[in-house]
C-alpha cells in the first residue's frame, strides 16, 4: 500500500510500516480560514474555496503516483477534490473515505450538518425534505462551479448536485456508524460503513497523569486551527474549583499568552489521547469526529461545544447517542461550562454503553473488508 499524505505525516505512517511519501507541499500551502468568515454560509465558501484551489495540485500529485505505483485501486479523503477528479478519470476502481458522519438524505435523516434532532410521522418527513433540498443547494452554489471546472479541465462530464460527488466511486467508505449515525433504511449501494478508524501513534503515558489525585478533565482544542482558544479559557475557568484536574491540549491554538491560570490546569501543546481517557472523567471539545469517536470508545462523557465544519452535527448526534452535551458556542460562559461538565460526567453509564456499540459497530478489519471487495476486481483484472 502507497500512502500520499500531509508532510507532517509521513514518519508517523512510515514508522507504522506504510509506504508514505508527502503530498505536493502547494496543498497544505493553501489555508483554510474558514474560522474568518461571518455566517456558517461564508464559513462553507471560504473553506470549500480552499480545498478546490489545492485541487489542480492534488489531481497532480496522484496522478503522479500512479505513474509511479502502478496503483490498481485508489483511496481518496472526501475533502480532496482534485484527487477524486483524478481518481475517476483514471478509470480504476476508487473509494472515497469519508471520515465524518454520512451526509447523504435518507428517510428519517435530519438535514445534515444543521445539528437538528430527528422528528418522527409526518411533520418530521416535511421538515427534512424541505430542509434537505436547502442544504443541497447551499453546497451546491459553492461546491459545483469550481468542482465542475476541475472535471471539465479532466474532461469529465459536470455533476449538477453534491450528492452526485459522493456517489460518484464505486465505494464510499464512512468511517463512523452507530450510534453516532442514525438506523437507514434506504441506503445507497456503495456505501459501507466501516467505523470508527481509532489508531494512533504508539504514545507513553506522561508520569504527571498517573499521579494520585483528582479525576482529569481533557479540555481539547482543534489540530486544525479554528480560532476555538475561548473554549480553553471558559473551561479553565469553569473548572479552576471543582475537584478535578484539567488537562488542556492546545494543538494549533494561536493566542495562548492570555489564558487564565488556575492551580488545578495543566497547559500542553499535545499530549497523545489514548493514555489521558484512560484517566478522563469527562471530555470538553469543539466537537470534531476524531475527539468524539476516540472518547465515545473510551466510554469518556462529552461535552461537545461546536465552532464550525461538520462539529454542529457531529455534536448532536453526541447529546442523541447519550454520550454527553452540546453547548452552542455563542452560549460559552464559564458558569454553562461547569454545569455541562457536571452533566456529562453524571452520564457516565451512558457514555459507556455508547462506546460499546461504538467499539461492536466496526474499525480496522471491516474497513480492510471493504477495501478488499473494492480491489478484487482490479485483481482479477491485473492476473487476466
Amino acid at each position: 500500500m502507497h500512502v500520499r499524505t500531509d508532510p507532517d505525516h509521513v514518519g508517523a505512517a512510515r514508522a507504522a510500516g506504510l509506504d508514505a511519501e508527502p503530498v505536493d507541499p502547494r496543498i497544505p500551502d493553501v489555508q483554510i480560514r474558514d474560522y474568518d468568515a461571518g455566517s456558517e454560509a461564508n464559513r462553507l465558501r471560504t473553506a470549500l474555496a480552499a480545498l478546490m484551489a489545492r485541487g489542480p495540485y492534488e489531481r497532480a500529485d496522484i496522478e503522479a503516483a500512479m505513474d509511479a505505483t502502478g496503483a490498481d485501486v485508489l483511496l481518496v479523503d472526501t475533502n480532496t477534490y482534485g484527487a477524486a477528479v483524478a481518481a475517476e478519470r483514471s478509470g480504476r476502481p476508487w473509494a472515497t473515505l469519508m471520515p465524518s458522519l454520512l451526509a447523504l438524505p435518507g428517510r428519517g435523516i435530519p438535514p445534515y450538518g444543521l445539528g437538528m434532532r430527528p422528528i418522527r410521522g409526518p411533520g418530521g418527513r416535511v421538515r427534512d425534505a424541505v430542509l434537505w433540498r436547502v442544504v443541497e443547494r447551499m453546497y451546491g452554489r459553492s461546491m459545483l462551479p469550481p468542482l465542475n471546472r476541475l472535471r471539465a479541465d479532466a474532461g469529465l462530464r459536470p455533476l449538477r448536485s453534491p450528492i452526485d460527488h459522493l456517489l460518484a466511486p464505486a465505494r464510499l467508505l464512512v468511517m463512523a456508524s452507530e450510534p453516532l449515525e442514525y438506523p437507514r433504511i434506504d441506503l445507497a449501494p456503495s456505501v459501507r460503513f466501516v467505523g470508527a478508524q481509532r489508531w494512533d501513534p504508539p504514545a507513553e503515558t506522561p508520569p504527571w497523569l498517573i499521579e494520585p489525585g483528582d479525576p482529569w478533565v481533557l479540555v481539547t482544542l482543534s489540530t486544525d486551527y479554528q480560532a476555538d482558544e475561548r473554549l480553553a479559557a471558559a473551561a479553565i475557568e469553569a473548572l479552576r474549583d471543582e475537584p478535578v484536574r484539567v488537562l488542556v491540549t492546545l494543538g494549533d491554538a494561536q493566542d495562548v499568552a492570555d489564558l487564565p491560570a488556575a492551580p488545578n490546569a495543566r497547559l500542553e501543546r499535545f499530549v497523545a489521547h489514548g493514555p489521558v481517557l484512560e484517566h478522563a472523567a469527562a471530555v470538553v471539545s469543539h466537537g470534531g469526529m476524531g475527539i468524539v469517536q476516540k472518547a465515545m470508545a473510551a466510554g469518556v462523557p462529552m461535552v461537545a461545544v461546536p465552532f464550525g465544519r461538520d462539529q454542529p452535527e457531529v455534536a448532536r448526534r453526541v447529546a442523541e447517542s447519550g454520550a454527553g452535551v452540546k453547548l452552542k458556542p455563542k452560549r460559552l460562559t464559564p458558569e454553562r461550562v461547569r454545569a455541562a461538565v457536571r452533566e456529562a460526567i453524571a452520564l457516565r453509564p451512558q457514555a459507556q454503553a455508547a462506546g460499546r456499540r461504538l467499539r461492536a459497530a466496526g474499525g480496522p478489519e471491516r474497513f480492510a473488508d471493504a477495501v478488499e471487495e473494492l480491489a478484487e476486481p482490479a485483481a482479477v483484472a491485473r492476473a487476466a
